[in-house]
């Protein structure tokens, strides 16, 4: 693939993997809740979430390699530092984004993409199972999906819970979004072709907004990662692209490596030798 069809404005040629014209549209959810998204990751809850949340996407892609690797929302937080593909870009509809789009449609080709990131992107789209599709026809086969999300089954979802009942109204994010469970995410995934590789729940401290009392309740971190460990406030999850009926071709000088030592000859104790045709 050359570089000219990597980024793909125009219309879609049958066979060249190319995207589909962007056409600007954007979801409900606009560019306005990952703003908000993003100012509340400075505030102490956000920063304990996110400190944690940055540790589990570093552990997560620092052994993917590739050549192009995505950021999907939230441009003003790097999820990519710790990953060393040396073409990295975000892809967001609020400023500051590389590539201005929005996840649901990205002007991307097909199959370009060895490593796409969705930080909390589910939550606050119009449609989450579209980024997904989307995010598995970008990638390469054998590519990597790494996603985060709140988790529902958590004293996080009781506090949004609390939220939008005091206020009757939008409560702002994170507390308006729509928390995706695990098991359902995993279903989501299992029908693209992806297979859970690897992922992780933390976050287990109540959700205080004072650090002060974040900070008296950290011992919940290793507690509840050893007792109640699917209950977490977040998850980080990772998954490969499969696609069926693929098989790797192995160089020449392998398979005459392999043919070699099956007709190697053996000794056997009394002296004589037989030819190994295993």
């Amino acid at each position: 693939m050359d570089r000219q069809s990597f980024v793909s404005g125009g219309p879609e040629k049958p066979g060249n993997g190319g995207a589909p014209k962007y056409n600007g549209a954007r979801g409900p959810h606009s560019a306005q809740q990952s703003v908000q998204l993003a100012d509340w990751f400075t505030t102490p809850q956000g920063r304990h979430m996110l400190a944690w949340e940055l540790g589990q996407f570093a552990s997560a892609t620092e052994d993917v390699f590739g050549f192009r690797a995505v950021q999907a929302g939230l441009p003003g937080i790097d999820f990519l530092a710790g990953n060393r593909i040396p073409f990295r870009f975000t892809v967001a509809i609020e400023p500051g984004a590389a590539l201005a789009a929005d996840p649901l449609q990205l002007p991307l080709a097909g199959q370009s993409v060895d490593l796409v990131v969705l930080p909390h992107a589910l939550e606050f789209s119009a449609d989450p199972h579209l980024v997904l599709r989307e995010a598995e026809r970008v990638l390469m086969p054998e590519g990597q999906l790494v996603i985060s999300g709140f988790n529902p089954l958590s004293l996080w979802r009781l506090r949004q819970a609390a939220m939008r009942e005091a206020r009757r109204t939008a409560a702002g994010a994170p507390w308006d979004g729509r928390f995706i469970g695990l098991l359902r995410l995993k279903e989501w995934l299992r029908l693209l072709g992806f297979e859970l590789n690897g992922g992780r729940f933390g976050c287990y401290a109540p959700p205080f907004s004072s650090p002060e009392w974040l900070r008296r309740f950290a011992f919940m971190e290793k507690a509840g990662a050893r007792w109640w460990p699917i209950m977490g406030g977040a998850y980080v999850v990772r998954a490969v692209k499969r696609v069926h009926g693929m098989r790797i071709i192995t160089p020449a000088w392998r398979r005459e490596r392999a043919r070699r030592r099956a007709v190697a000859a053996v000794s056997q104790r009394n002296g004589s030798v037989r030819q190994n045709r295993e």
